[in-house]
């Protein structure tokens, strides 16, 4: 057989190959959509309800009753809060990925990630993974990384934030767990579950449990592989600030909405809503409904409050984007 014709087939197996690839991933994306409208509309209906109701209980239209809810807020105070956070999240934001990078590709420096970062929050808007996956093609059109080592980092540092974010609930719940709703009895459980699970997860691809499965030898686990217990915890040191800031500005926040609450008291529920957040409903429809959920009394401010707290935050990161947008454009296509 000639190498001509070798090459052929090689290049029909690898068209057949990506045709599967495509097709398999079409029908989960659609089932996705489907999944993320009908939670979408379930938050909605649930919102108008609760909201339609506390309306009807001050003898207000819901249109009435809203507009005395955001005419109430000190905006002026609120948005100095909210800017000045969404800047310091986008600093440490851009040192999580810096230093994730430097552990497992190459020695990139923080001021060339900047743009990437940035640039990335702008597909954010509507959804924060493929935001990463953008990041993805950035390095690799820019300083000719492989896609797949880029988008292993990328997995682990969305792994990290799932595990970060319940460490911190689990904080928050053994500081103030005799205040919480019902709902969080089940915390303990999730808490050890997950410490099992990730204990498991290390040693895994370390090697040392299972070592005869293959899965792990897969390029885009390769970050998985290169990690240590060590870098696990630094990515917790290094993206706690902006959790903890987060609780101060939006406990800050509820005040200049009329809402009391405590440092404390948000600490266990800032990382649930925050995981919330990260489900791609329009409009943050499943963080604006949790909000409600744990603050029932306050129906209308918290309604407000999850919507122009979240919506204002990607935006304005999108903004931050923009700014950095043509300097990635020169490096993309220089």
């Amino acid at each position: 057989m000639s190498e001509e014709t070798k090459n052929d087939q090689n290049k029909e197996l690898q068209s057949t190959n990506e045709s599967d690839a495509t097709g398999t991933q079409r029908k989960p994306s659609l089932i996705g959509r489907v999944i993320f409208l009908l939670i979408t509309a379930i938050c909605f209906v649930y919102l108008y309800y609760r909201l339609n109701g506390a309306a009807m209980r001050e003898g207000l239209t819901l249109t009435t009753y809203m507009a005395e809810v955001f005419a109430n807020v000190a905006w002026g105070p609120w948005l100095g809060l909210m800017i000045t956070y969404s800047l310091f999240y986008f600093i440490v934001d851009t040192l999580v990925v810096t230093r994730a990078l430097n552990w497992f590709l190459a020695d990139i420096k923080y001021k060339d990630i900047l743009p990437i970062r940035a640039s990335a929050y702008i597909i954010s808007i509507f959804n924060e993974q493929i935001g990463k996956g953008a990041m993805a093609y950035y390095l690799n059109k820019r300083d000719g990384i492989p896609g797949w080592e880029v988008g292993s980092v990328m997995l682990f540092i969305m792994f990290c934030e799932i595990f970060y974010l319940l460490v911190w609930a689990s904080i928050g719940f053994v500081f103030s767990s005799e205040g919480l709703p019902e709902v969080f009895s089940s915390m303990p459980f999730i808490a050890g579950g997950a410490a099992i699970f990730f204990v498991a997860w290390l040693l895994y691809f370390q090697g040392k449990l299972l070592p005869n499965n293959t899965f792990r030898q897969k390029r885009i686990l390769d970050a998985f592989k290169q990690a240590q217990f060590k870098h696990y915890f630094m990515f917790l040191l290094l993206r706690s600030p902006a959790l903890l800031a987060a609780i101060v500005v939006y406990t800050s926040a509820l005040n200049l909405f009329g809402v009391e609450a405590s440092f404390l008291q948000l600490l266990p529920y800032l990382p649930v809503i925050f995981f919330a957040a990260a489900v791609p409903t329009p409009m943050r429809a499943a963080a604006i409904t949790f909000w409600v959920v744990l603050f029932p009394e306050n129906e209308g401010q918290m309604a407000a409050f999850g919507f122009v707290q979240h919506n204002f935050f990607i935006l304005f990161n999108a903004i931050i984007g923009l700014v950095f947008w043509r300097r990635a454009q020169r490096e993309l296509f220089a």
